[in-house]
């Protein structure tokens, strides 16, 4: 089990790993059990907060599935142009939402207007939370560990994040729209250490985007790629036990 962890850890982690197992030695020659429940506790040891992306790792963002709760078949492509035109501009907190909201209608056909404006005013309310993921963010928070969303997302999100009731179990988030400020630029993760206090190293991030985590571990903040299928080797990586 243990050598199928250590190729997720920086030179760092290993170290003081190894450094540990030889501290735990009269427990780990004890038997396999002893070394499995040592290991993971270590493991814990080196994580103290794990920060997570929200779109795609606490709940789904797929643009054709939100957008299917507003529209028919044939209309589909027609709104997704026009409503994704510039959503990077949201993210990035360069325009309020209510002027995007008027330029998307300006892109659309008037027997759309209708449609566009319930899904502006609603279509978080369609991302479907991944269950996995919050049943383990209820254990990460039984055993005391530090959590914290980090998400490219709009300002018109962050005011309505509540909608999620895991979000009530986080210590603290940043929303890249408020702060003007977005992954994988590396000022967004800096912004995250210095509000909330966090030694990059002390700290895991999942994150759906490649980009996001090689931003993350140059700034010394280990981190997975969540895939959806993969959160059994992420559980690993923290030292979760399944």
């Amino acid at each position: 089990m243990l050598l199928s962890i250590l190729p997720h850890f920086s030179q760092k982690h290993t170290s003081f790993l190894i450094r540990s197992i030889d501290e735990f030695s009269p427990v780990l020659c004890y038997d396999k059990q002893s070394f499995k429940y040592a290991s993971e506790r270590i493991l814990l040891m080196n994580y103290k907060h794990i920060i997570f992306d929200f779109g795609n790792v606490l709940a789904t963002f797929q643009s054709d599935d939100l957008l299917r709760s507003y529209c028919n078949r044939e209309d589909l492509p027609i709104l997704k142009n026009a409503i994704y035109h510039n959503w990077q501009a949201l993210d990035e907190g360069s325009i309020p939402y209510e002027e995007y909201q008027e330029e998307t209608l300006h892109l659309l056909p008037d027997c759309l207007h209708d449609t566009a404006r319930k899904c502006f005013a609603t279509w978080y309310q369609h991302m479907i939370p991944i269950q996995p993921v919050w049943d383990m963010i209820h254990r990460l928070k039984e055993q005391h560990t530090g959590l914290y969303i980090l998400s490219n997302a709009p300002i018109f999100f962050e005011e309505h994040a509540d909608f999620f009731e895991i979000t009530r179990l986080f210590d603290g988030a940043v929303y890249s729209g408020s702060i003007k400020k977005f992954k994988p630029n590396p000022d967004i993760y800096q912004h995250l250490f210095d509000t909330f206090s966090l030694n990059p190293s002390d700290c895991f991030f999942m994150d759906d985007k490649p980009e996001n985590i090689k931003a993350a571990q140059k700034l010394g903040m280990n981190g997975m790629v969540f895939t959806g299928e993969n959160l059994s080797e992420i559980k690993h990586a923290i030292g979760l036990e399944e």
